[in-house]
């Protein structure tokens, strides 16, 4: 019967091992989704910047001639 307790508590041990898990993997989705809005952000930024000082828009941002 002391198998029985062992496997019990081995297995309550892994169930809060893996929602541990799953809540540090949906933290490090959500500030991945935060980076990836300021990365975004701060692309948007310095396009505007590259438009205002040259007058163009910046080759990232143009479509090739084929489109």
């Amino acid at each position: 019967m002391a198998e029985g307790w062992a496997l019990e508590e081995r297995i309550a041990q892994l169930i809060r091992e893996v929602e541990d898990l799953s809540d540090e993997l949906a933290r490090r989705g959500r500030e991945i989704d935060l980076l990836r809005r300021q990365v975004d952000m701060l692309l948007d930024r310095e396009a505007g910047r590259e438009f205002e000082a040259g007058g163009t828009v910046p080759l990232a941002d143009q479509k090739p001639p084929h489109w």
